[in-house]
């Protein structure tokens, strides 16, 4: 396909009318008159050689190609935003603009208050979204990254992409401070008799795989899209969790739980700042990466003069 021979604007247009589902208001929501919208609809259905509206009744809905291509339109749309939006130079004092970031409650909690605080006082004009990690991450990572700013996420999980590392943490367990047949110390026995709480996909963890490599499979209970949940779900319960410790010391006091080491030697974790190449020489961008390293380095306690430069 010749894309020299496309016209962009077709794109905001499609957009709109897949998520619209409407010509009149897809084109109040771009600006364009509904004759406009209409002869858009026409070139597109020319393109695609498809329909892509069908009239039901007295609504529009979404043909086979149309839902296939909603998302991608989306992440199409995300992608060339960035891209136009790509600067020369960046001054953080001056500049206005958001960042889309894709990360855990655990990311956010533990390295996203410090850095939307560092932010703050840098660059007021500067504004932070996080956006929670969804669970098909690992499946489609270059899809995911091409429509956002970076993603927070743990070395061994994803490869292949340019990251900038931020911090270390280690893996702890909780239990309930009452747990019946638990004392100071969790066996590996106790991994694979007691019930779990886990986080989206444990599995994808480097921790969690090394029990698999002992003999040890997890008997999960409960699953939830949230570290910060899963204290609530430990406690006055025989469940245990596998979490971050710096998570732990910020969450063991809202619950009754106590924090136990591993009984095995889990392997650290290695927080980064992962990104789509497209961004890796855009001025902003390279900021953001340079101010996400800075504060993860004071997070890690190294300091400032002795900071790699």
């Amino acid at each position: 396909m010749n894309l020299a021979r496309l016209d962009l604007n077709l794109v905001v247009a499609l957009r709109a009318l897949l998520e619209e589902r409407n010509v009149t208001r897809a084109g109040q929501r771009i600006g364009l008159s509904q004759p406009a919208m209409s002869a858009a609809l026409a070139r597109l259905r020319r393109h695609f050689d498809d329909d892509l509206l069908a009239r039901v009744g007295g609504h529009y809905e979404l043909t086979a190609l149309a839902q296939v291509l909603l998302d991608r339109t989306s992440t199409a749309y995300d992608v060339l935003e960035r891209l136009f939006a790509s600067q020369a130079d960046f001054d953080p004092a001056e500049e206005s603009r958001e960042f889309k970031l894709v990360a855990s409650d655990y990311a956010v909690a533990v390295f996203g208050t410090e850095l939307a605080r560092v932010v703050h006082e840098e660059a007021p004009g500067i504004r932070l979204r996080f956006a929670q990690t969804p669970p098909t991450v690992v499946d489609d990572t270059a899809t995911l990254l091409s429509a956002t700013d970076g993603l927070f996420m743990p070395h061994g999980v994803i490869s292949d992409f340019p990251a900038t590392d931020l911090y270390q943490d280690r893996w702890v367990f909780l239990v309930a401070d009452d747990h019946p047949s638990v004392d100071d110390r969790l066996t590996r026995r106790d991994l694979a008799r007691l019930p779990w709480v886990t986080y989206q996909r444990t599995y994808d963890a480097p921790a969690v795989r090394q029990l698999g490599m002992l003999g040890i499979e997890p008997r999960v209970e409960v699953s939830v899209d949230s570290f910060q949940l899963l204290p609530l779900l430990v406690a006055g319960t025989r469940r245990i969790a596998l979490v971050q410790a710096r998570l732990a010391s910020l969450l063991a006091p809202i619950a009754a739980v106590r924090v136990l080491e591993p009984p095995y030697e889990a392997v650290p974790l290695q927080e980064a700042l992962w990104w789509h190449p497209v961004h890796t020489h855009d001025a902003a961008h390279i900021w953001l990466r340079e101010t996400a390293a800075r504060v993860g380095r004071r997070l890690a306690g190294v300091p400032e003069e002795r900071a790699p430069f």
